[in-house]
């Protein structure tokens, strides 16, 4: 899957990972892939750029360790990040019962005009 599909997205996405605890970027790159069963495979220009905005919004913190004789930013979430959580996971309740009335199993075809 593609970045371009993520579109308004990719935030929620961000949360919903990092809600399981702190990652550093390329552990939320491999949990994206691996919750995805591969279908998520973002480049990292894809994701630090989102995990800044988020940052800037206050939704998530991130801090500087060293593993292993390497520096890795870890993010986390902040109370915001899990506030916006709720309300990215009510708004995608929302969005997806609407459009499953179109698109959903038993969807009756479109009247004829």
């Amino acid at each position: 899957m593609k970045a371009q599909s993520l579109h308004g997205h990719l935030d929620a996405l961000l949360l919903a990972v990092l809600e399981q605890g702190a990652l550093h970027g390329y552990a939320i790159i491999e949990a994206l892939r691996a919750r995805s069963d591969g279908s998520l495979d973002l480049p990292t220009g894809t994701i630090y750029p989102a995990l800044r905005r988020m940052e800037r919004a206050g939704h998530v913190i991130s801090s500087w360790s060293t593993v292993n004789g390497r520096e890795r930013r870890t993010y986390e979430l902040t109370d915001s990040g899990r506030r916006a959580l709720v309300g990215e996971r009510d708004g995608w309740r929302e969005f997806s019962a609407i459009v499953g009335r179109f698109l959903g199993p038993g969807t009756p075809p479109s009247a004829s005009v």
